[in-house]
């Protein structure tokens, strides 16, 4: 028998150096230089007032390099961010072992609203400094991002007072049918579980109208009235890869150098179109006379291509008809795959071809099914038959037969991908 050198997976103890985690030529090194010597984060330390009393805080230093790593890594929500402070030997190196709480973290990025474009700002000048805008061309591109808030509670104040009715005539229908209950002499008493429903349709129709009287009226540039919403009034309902969603277009100019983001914004609305204007602006301190402005299709607008021209800003957006007199994408469509004619249809007994003679059937798709065995019973007792192709199974079980999917090939060398269910033949 072979000797192997024996493994130890007990408790080590191992010193540790943290200033030492934090490597030359890394992110994490970069950004706790940054941090600590070139931005001034003042405006960051006047929200304390605990030099005499109070409990200690969170130095804000260490809590934005923290945010920055992680956000670089991926990590977004406040409590995967303090998982890795108290297991992540490069996150307790640049915090110096403070290890804060979630809360903690989700407190000092809800906080930092007013102070994020000055940081910003700062980043962009050292960033500048260091060659790393080039100021030949700007990309701008946008997503769309969800919101905390419920699709429900949107509308204009037309469709929210509309809304308030609704939620008042659902009440009053089910204390309609306590009322009914009663009244026939019902034995169980009024259920507390719709005394409650019926209290929290009466305060939701209240908080809607408290709502649309004093909040004002979103518009839009034409003067048309935008929905608002309840829970979260700057976002906006907006079509998006995922359907419909509650939430806000946010868009970034990046400089094609060295990919630095040189300006971002985002707005509860869903047409980008109306942010082409403001995002140039943002870029502005950082571009010539010569820097080229590129967008997609969903930046283009007359109103766009007017301003561009008007302000003599170089400028490229594709419009929505590009690809069909672009000459390149010229018969593009040969290439596409045609599709499964059979695929997605559903098929009954009646669309297949059955043979006594050899107890073989044959499938939409000209393949031959073999049956072998007869009629069987289900556990439930319902009477089923079997028919095999290649390698799979085709069941027939009662009552209603219907083949889901198809995946035969030509010559009998693939398997035949129906499921059936239905009475036996």
């Amino acid at each position: 028998m072979p000797r192997y050198k024996p493994s130890d997976h007990h408790a080590l103890m191992l010193p540790v150096v943290l200033s030492e985690q934090i490597v030359p030529g890394s992110f994490a090194f970069a950004l706790n230089y940054l941090v600590d010597h070139e931005l001034d984060l003042t405006p960051l330390d006047a929200r304390f007032r605990n030099d005499t009393t109070g409990a200690s805080a969170f130095d804000p230093r260490v809590m934005l390099k923290i945010v920055l790593l992680a956000y670089s890594q991926g990590l977004i929500s406040s409590r995967s961010i303090a998982a890795a402070c108290e297991r992540n030997v490069q996150f307790i190196a640049i915090s110096g072992d403070s290890r804060p709480s979630h809360a903690h973290i989700a407190k000092f990025v809800a906080s930092l609203s007013d102070q994020i474009k000055p940081l910003f700002s700062q980043v962009l000048m050292t960033c500048d400094a260091q060659g790393l805008i080039g100021r030949e061309m700007f990309a701008i591109d946008g997503v769309k991002l969800p919101s905390n808030a419920s699709k429900e509670r949107s509308g204009t104040h037309e469709e929210l007072r509309h809304r308030a009715d609704r939620l008042d005539k659902a009440a009053d229908k089910i204390l309609t049918l306590h009322q009914a209950q009663d009244k026939a002499g019902a034995q169980e008493p009024v259920e507390a579980k719709r005394q409650a429903r019926i209290g929290d349709l009466r305060q939701e129709a209240a908080r809607t109208r408290d709502f649309v009287a004093n909040s004002p009226k979103r518009l839009n540039r034409k003067g048309q009235e935008l929905r608002s919403n309840m829970t979260d009034s700057d976002s906006a309902k907006m079509a998006s890869n995922n359907g419909v969603i509650q939430g806000y277009a946010a868009q970034a100019a990046v400089d094609s150098a060295h990919q630095i983001i040189i300006a971002a914004d985002m707005v509860g609305s869903g047409s980008e179109q109306t942010m082409l204007t403001p995002m140039i602006e943002q870029a502005k301190p950082w571009s010539d006379a010569n820097t080229l402005v590129t967008a997609d299709a969903g930046c283009h607008s007359d109103a766009n291509v007017q301003q561009l021209h008007d302000s003599d800003t170089p400028a490229l957006i594709t419009d929505g008809q590009m690809r069909k007199r672009d000459e390149r994408f010229e018969g593009r469509d040969k290439h596409r795959a045609k599709p499964d004619p059979l695929q997605g249809k559903q098929f009954r007994p009646k669309d297949f071809r059955f043979k006594d003679t050899d107890n073989t059937a044959t499938c939409p798709a000209g393949q031959i099914l073999i049956s072998r065995g007869g009629i069987h019973r289900s556990a439930s007792g319902q009477p089923y038959q079997t028919w095999k192709a290649a390698i799979q199974l085709i069941s027939a079980m009662n009552p209603a037969t219907r083949f889901d999917r198809h995946s035969c090939a030509p010559e009998g060398r693939s398997v035949c991908g129906f499921w059936v269910t239905g009475q036996p033949r």
